[in-house]
């Protein structure tokens, strides 16, 4: 949902490593390669066709046709003050991870303020795992949310996701709240 920008893809300098999250795919099949990348970058997603990012958001949600992937990708690209995506190159230009942030103005469970950015989805490969590569991404999506306005970074994991839970503390989030959820069908 987003135009293309130079602003847009340009990279952002990586800080030194301190930053990590999951997924169970070789390197060589986390997308296509950049050419020219002499050294590791985020880049912010301007285009549906950014190197990486369709192949990430598959790792992450395999249950979600490339069909769906791509129409989501194309409806966050079109409002850009409302999604940003973010993959990291490592130094070859291979895509090694994915962040995806939006801005919710409803309710967040354990939200103080409104509007509030909320990490919608974290993804590395098995490779970069606990090197940082996370940290990175999630710094990138705070920048980014800061820049909208935005004074707190909100996220959720499934309860059985122990995994992310402790990526989740080891990045600095506070468990807020654990929630249920119903539903009913009405006759």
């Amino acid at each position: 949902m987003r135009s293309p920008s130079s602003e847009g893809s340009a990279p952002l300098p990586i800080p030194p490593a301190r930053w990590h999250t999951s997924c169970n795919r070789s390197a060589d099949d986390a997308g296509p390669r950049s050419t020219g990348v002499q050294a590791a970058v985020i880049q912010q997603c301007s285009d549906v066709s950014q190197p990486g990012w369709l192949a990430l958001r598959q790792q992450l949600w395999p249950h979600c046709a490339a069909k769906e992937h791509l129409a989501e990708m194309s409806a966050f690209l079109a409002e850009p003050a409302r999604f940003a995506q973010f993959v990291k190159y490592d130094g070859s230009g291979v895509a090694v991870g994915l962040v995806e942030v939006a801005i919710r103005t409803d309710y967040v469970n354990g939200a103080d303020t409104s509007p509030v950015a909320f990490l919608e989805g974290i993804y590395v490969v098995p490779r970069a795992r606990r090197s940082g590569v996370a940290r990175e991404l999630v710094a990138a999506a705070e920048r980014w949310a800061l820049g909208m306005g935005c004074t707190e970074l909100a996220s959720d994991a499934a309860i059985e996701n122990t995994s992310s839970h402790a990526m989740h503390a080891a990045l600095g989030f506070v468990e807020t709240e654990r929630v249920v959820f119903f539903r009913k069908v009405p006759r």
